[in-house]
């Protein structure tokens, strides 16, 4: 296991500093207004990759469960709700529609 803990090490660094240092450059910056609307639509761009992923992999006897909960996230999210409570709701409605 000590053979590993380097490379976890360096793999940590790899990952973290990419994301501490622009967080670090820019917390005392205001962002241009096209950059701040560029990043209002991270969440919804991830929204629709987890649906993608989902109908793509949905068996025969889901595609209810999934189309009804594409259907109620776009509705949240069209709604001005962020990604979690989108995501959310989701899951609530496939859970439901499978529970029928």
């Amino acid at each position: 296991m000590t053979e590993y803990l380097p490379l976890i090490l360096g793999m940590m660094l790899v990952t973290y500093l990419p994301r501490l240092l622009p967080l670090a450059a820019l917390t005392r910056r205001p962002l241009p207004p096209l950059v701040r609307r560029f990043l209002r639509c991270i969440p919804f761009a991830a929204l629709g990759a987890l649906i993608t992923r989902g109908v793509a992999e949905s068996g025969p006897g889901m595609m209810p469960a999934t189309l009804a909960a594409i259907a109620v996230a776009a509705a949240v999210s069209f709604r001005g709700g962020s990604l979690v409570p989108s995501v959310v709701a989701a899951i609530v409605t496939a859970y439901l529609v499978l529970s029928l």
